[in-house]
């Protein structure tokens, strides 16, 4: 097969996905039933609608009722109790006699009434008494897919942990997955991460020989590179990062301070792409082009502010993401190409540079060759392809490995579930829009199960046999 066919026919998915965001506004999501785990096509649905009509369920603070969650005995007591209270309105009644409740235990264990398959309910889960610690990542981009996971665990019998309350860069949640504080994560960038493994740990092994890469959540969806003001890349005919640092009229737009070095907003701190991006400085010897770090979303703010004005800025960014919608390629502003690609030669001598090769896709040898327009990408327009100095990143789950062997059902889960670039893009695009609190992005991440149903029930089926 071609390899640069095969470069162009992955980066399809991408395209569309960044083309569907920046056609994006942020619009309320229909809600026809009360809780979004529980649609109309539910078996339970018109017994949760009744139920919580009549205030014997308020589902979970977050929104959700998680029909799938294993019934504790704490909670069987309440809801008894609130039937008494809130129908029966007595301590005893004819209407519900003893004989009644040992018919309707009876039921609930043949499976009686539930959605047909006659399965039940003495049978435990492959998670159930097993606590998971789980973490997400400190950009807003993966906060949608690490909450599918922990509600997708749940319904093996997992307690698994809100993501939110352990939320860490690259460099600290790699050595917490390694160290077994931390089960797994949904927030993998590879190959870009791959340098995280070589870390050392006090015991002399390093981080790699802990964790392990398992399934993926999108292959080549972390379409990743630098944008620069349309208008302003029109006017000087500016097409690639090295006119910058080469050119000093060029050079002169992006100098703030008048030192003579061009400045670009690059990577938030610890988030490896701040190295990387240093590393590209080094091996292309851009000695008059300088990276700001800080935080994210204030050097985007910015960036976008000067885009909008026909101002000069670069910034970094990357999709699945809701910043393709503000800073839209083709439009307000371009992808910004590359003479030379970064290769493994890791010309600052970081511990794992050699990871941050950016020639090939992952894991193989075939040359990135990204097939973006010139519309959008104008060094297009004299090249067979847009160079951008970038691989698109495979976002997959990372965990530790022993947890993993011990949770046979888990790593199944794992292995088998897939989002698609699209539908992460759709969803970050609503936190970005306000429903940022955790209750409304738990709110998302069930509704996406509920719309998936049957695809999760496989991976739930897959997961299940596999324990």
């Amino acid at each position: 097969m071609n390899k640069s066919s095969t470069g162009k026919r992955r980066l399809t998915a991408i395209l569309l996905a960044a083309g569907v965001i920046g056609a994006l506004t942020a619009t309320a999501v229909a809600q026809s039933q009360r809780f979004p785990d529980v649609p109309p096509d539910h078996y339970a649905y018109e017994a949760v609608e009744w139920a919580a009509e009549v205030g014997i369920t308020t589902g979970y603070t977050d929104g959700t009722f998680k029909p799938h969650q294993p019934l504790s005995k704490r909670h069987a007591v309440v809801f008894m109790e609130r039937y008494y209270d809130e129908i029966l309105q007595a301590e005893e009644s004819e209407d519900f006699t003893r004989g009644d409740m040992m018919v309707l235990l009876k039921a609930i264990n043949d499976g009686v009434g539930r959605d047909g398959t006659g399965t039940g309910t003495t049978s435990a889960l492959p998670g159930e008494g097993v606590s998971v610690t789980m973490a997400r990542a400190d950009w807003t981009s993966g906060y949608f897919q690490a909450q599918v996971y922990k509600l997708m665990l749940e319904e093996l019998g997992y307690d698994v942990s809100e993501p939110s309350e352990t939320e860490l860069g690259p460099q600290l949640a790699y050595l917490a997955m390694a160290q077994g504080d931390v089960d797994f994560w949904a927030n993998s960038w590879y190959p870009g991460h791959d340098a995280w493994w070589a870390l050392e740990l006090p015991d002399g092994s390093t981080v790699g020989d802990h964790i392990e890469k398992v399934g993926r959540v999108f292959r080549g969806g972390g379409l990743q590179g630098l944008l620069i003001t349309k208008s302003v890349a029109d006017e000087y005919g500016i097409t690639h990062l090295d006119q910058l640092n080469d050119d000093p009229d060029i050079r002169a737009l992006f100098d703030s301070d008048g030192d003579g070095v061009a400045e670009f907003y690059g990577c938030q701190e610890n988030w490896t792409c701040d190295d990387m991006m240093e590393s590209m400085i080094a091996f292309n010897g851009w000695r008059h082009l300088e990276q700001k770090v800080a935080g994210y979303d204030a050097m985007f703010a910015e960036a976008a502010t000067k885009a909008n004005a026909g101002e000069p800025a670069v910034i970094y960014t990357w999709t699945p993401s809701a910043y393709i919608a503000h800073l839209r390629p083709g439009d307000n502003v371009y992808w910004l190409a590359m003479e030379n690609v970064l290769d493994d030669s890791n010309p600052l001598g970081l511990e794992g540079g050699e990871q941050f090769d950016q020639r090939y896709w992952a894991g193989t040898t075939d040359p990135v060759e990204l097939d973006i327009p010139a519309e959008q990408c104008p060094a297009r327009a004299t090249a067979d392809f847009c160079q951008l100095g970038w691989v698109p990143a495979d976002i997959q789950v990372t965990a530790n490995t022993a947890w993993l062997k011990a949770n046979p059902a888990a790593a199944e889960l794992l292995r088998v579930a897939k989002l698609t670039v699209i539908d992460v893009s759709l969803a970050t695009v609503e936190i970005h829009g306000g429903k940022n609190s955790q209750t409304e992005i738990a709110r998302l991440a069930a509704k996406w199960i509920a719309d998936n149903r049957a695809k999760v029930d496989e991976w739930i089926a897959a997961a299940i046999a596999a324990a």
